[in-house]
């Protein structure tokens, strides 16, 4: 055999084995992720049923598990980083992400109402914030809104903050996006129960909430949500 021929038919045998290589590795990989999110979701089911199942404990008996009410901030704090995850890995659009964030969102709902009640019952003033943003591309502020948000609730641990994608197709929270008369002005923001719109930077917003009510959030023993 030719020693051209040779080395022809050795640089296909190469290219052929990374080729193959890389085909093997991307499926490992994608069978890999396919597997991460079904688990994903199995635990998100598992936690939503916990958390509810806590938030009928709460109703019950309101004052007197106030204190252990904290727990379940960590909770939702993971499920929230859970549904993050699944999102950046599938898309905003995917019907399992869609699926998971009407589920995270109801929690949510469920949580201010339960916070609330909480406030009538045991005389707490706790501090919260309802957060409207978009993924759908329409909200260019929003991604810097929610950083300066994060800042804030890990700055004010007892600081409620509920986040909404203000597009999700969910009857509820239309509903409670009905109630609370919030525009389709992205970002949005209910502080106190007063509504503002847009973002400029952090100190704008802190500038939003009524004066010592960040400072009272830090020692404030109430349920905090996301």
């Amino acid at each position: 055999m030719p020693l051209v021929t040779r080395n022809v038919l050795i640089a296909l045998l190469v290219t052929a084995a990374l080729v193959g290589t890389v085909a093997y590795a991307v499926d490992y990989l994608n069978r890999a992720r396919v597997a991460e999110l079904s688990a994903i979701e199995d635990q998100i089911s598992i936690d939503t049923l916990s958390l509810d199942t806590q938030f009928s404990l709460l109703e019950a008996a309101p004052c007197d598990s106030a204190a252990s009410s904290t727990a379940l901030t960590g909770e939702l704090a993971d499920l929230g980083g859970r549904l993050a995850y699944a999102e950046s890995q599938l898309g905003s659009d995917n019907a399992q992400v869609v699926r998971l964030k009407q589920q995270y969102s109801l929690l949510e709902i469920r949580d201010y109402l339960i916070t609330k009640q909480l406030a009538a019952a045991c005389g707490t003033k706790p501090v919260i914030v309802l957060y409207f943003y978009s993924n759908a591309g329409d909200c260019g502020d929003c991604d810097k809104a929610g950083y300066a948000l994060s800042y804030l609730r890990s700055t004010y641990p007892s600081l409620r903050v509920y986040s909404f994608d203000y597009r999700l197709a969910l009857g509820a929270l239309q509903t409670f996006i009905t109630l609370n008369k919030v525009k389709d002005a992205l970002p949005a923001f209910v502080i106190d129960g007063k509504a503002s719109y847009g973002f400029t930077s952090l100190a704008a917003l802190e500038e939003r909430f009524p004066k010592g009510a960040l400072t009272g959030a830090v020692t404030t023993s109430t349920t905090p949500g996301l």
